[in-house]
């Protein structure tokens, strides 16, 4: 129980830590470096039993644990996203309208935009200077800090916006931060009615003083930001029972979290492991640090090319057309509020253990990686000999919906993946809900699984 606690205690802590990539990189590669982890760039050659690591652009991290095999005989991969649907700042933000200061944004990922408004918000992220310096930006997270919002009609006079679609009755261009205020005053007779005016300007005025003398950072300096807007607050016990967790961003970081603490508590045995965080699942993949990208068969070739053997390119493609992979990413939890949503026999539960999806996609599986059946029962061995808790589900009924991993992504270099993850209840929503018992699943799945042969 007192393992249990001290896992489930430094996942909070890790959720509380990293609302976004560049914070969970940092969170990992301090987690990394504890537990014996080196920068691969400072390392010359490698050998069996060394652990290292490779950052891209400070939003994506791959972690090598080193096995006694040949590496061209595959790896054992875990692979997660650490992106989460929010809020970004645009590049222009910073505007006032009628004594209001607003920030304006453009929303990321797939949320109910409407989830968003009159909740306490914060801001996280980085601006970057043209001297080159960079200013890491945390605002709302401290119980002395101030925190934003979006603002909404009172029900007063929301008759219009109640007649609409849900899906409209916010629009996007409506998902505007709270930033500062000004006041009013009366109008004398010879003011003039510009509105662009030096007085009707005076509260952003205000704030680009306070964004000057607290932070450096001039209006220009959001042209080379990267700000992301989320919830403001600390990951909770929920429930009296204290049985769930209810934070932001669960999706995909409470596979995340286990994964990486799963590859730093195992010694790789002859198979190589490796752990994969990346970025943009929640738009693609695509990008610099998405699963689409070549950082992870680069981040693979630099440690083949540190091994005895050398580096060549049928190495390189024979390692991963060999390897074995869960792609550790969520599942939609059984919701018994909206049941005819799922079917129920192939459905995953709170607390049901760690979650086996053969195929994602929608519909008829478009955009699905379907798992080969041969791996899905040399997992279920594996994991029943280690006394691992888990169900096989899907998102949700065929026909109602659907989603994707980063499964896709790998699964085009021949090796086996098959999705693996927690179930979380209003998954996409700023707080989201986990079973304390799925995310001690996961980590175990994860251990096992690292410590598997799948080519014997």
């Amino acid at each position: 129980m007192a393992e249990n606690a001290h896992l489930i205690d430094g996942y909070k802590a890790f959720l509380d830590a990293g609302k976004t990539e560049r914070e969970c990189v940092s969170s990992i590669v301090e987690m990394a470096k504890k537990a014996g982890f080196k920068d691969i760039l400072e390392c010359a050659s490698l050998k069996a039993g060394d652990k290292v690591y490779s950052v891209k652009m400070g939003k994506a991290i791959a972690l090598f644990s080193i096995g006694s095999g040949k590496i061209e005989q595959g790896m054992n991969i875990l692979g997660a996203h650490i992106d989460s649907p929010r809020l970004d700042v645009k590049q222009n933000p910073l505007y006032e309208s009628d004594f209001l200061v607003y920030l304006n944004t453009h929303y990321y990922g797939g949320i109910k935009k409407y989830q968003w408004v009159t909740i306490p918000l914060a801001i996280h992220g980085v601006v970057c200077k043209k001297d080159g310096t960079s200013v890491n930006v945390v605002i709302g997270e401290d119980e002395n800090d101030s925190v934003f919002v979006i603002s909404d009609i009172l029900p007063h006079l929301a008759q219009k916006q109640m007649k609409a679609n849900a899906s409209d009755f916010i629009p996007g261009e409506s998902l505007d931060l709270i930033f500062g205020s000004g006041i009013p005053e009366k109008k004398k007779e010879n003011d003039e009615k510009d509105e662009k005016s030096e007085k009707k300007q005076s509260a952003k005025k205000k704030i680009l003083g306070i964004l000057k003398e607290k932070y450096g950072i001039e209006e220009a300096d959001f042209g080379s930001a990267e700000l992301e807007v989320v919830p403001a607050g600390k990951a909770r016990d929920l429930g009296l029972d204290r049985s769930l967790i209810l934070a932001y961003g669960q999706d995909d970081r409470s596979c995340a979290y286990t994964s990486v603490r799963a590859i730093l508590e195992s010694d790789a045995k002859i198979k190589t492991n490796c752990c994969i965080c990346v970025d943009k699942e929640e738009i693609g993949s695509v990008g610099a640090t998405g699963m689409g990208s070549h950082f992870f068969e680069n981040a693979v070739a630099e440690v083949i090319a540190r091994l005895p053997e050398g580096y060549s390119d049928l190495t390189l493609r024979r390692c991963l057309a060999s390897s074995s992979m869960l792609s550790s990413d969520v599942n939609a939890a059984f919701d018994p509020m909206n049941s005819d949503l799922f079917d129920r026999e192939n459905a995953s539960f709170l607390s049901g253990g760690i979650v086996f999806n053969k195929y994602t996609g929608s519909r008829g599986k478009s955009g699905a990686s379907d798992a080969n059946p041969e791996f899905i029962a040399a997992l279920r061995a594996a994991l029943d000999n280690a006394g691992v808790k888990y169900q096989m589900a899907e998102l949700g009924k065929v026909d109602q919906g659907g989603g994707g991993t980063i499964a896709f992504e790998c699964a085009k270099y021949g090796m086996n993946v098959l999705d693996a993850g927690v179930s979380v209840l209003s998954m996409h929503a700023p707080w989201e809900i986990t079973s304390r018992v799925d995310i001690e699943q996961a980590f175990v799945a994860y251990k096992a699984f690292l410590q598997c042969d799948f080519s014997a």
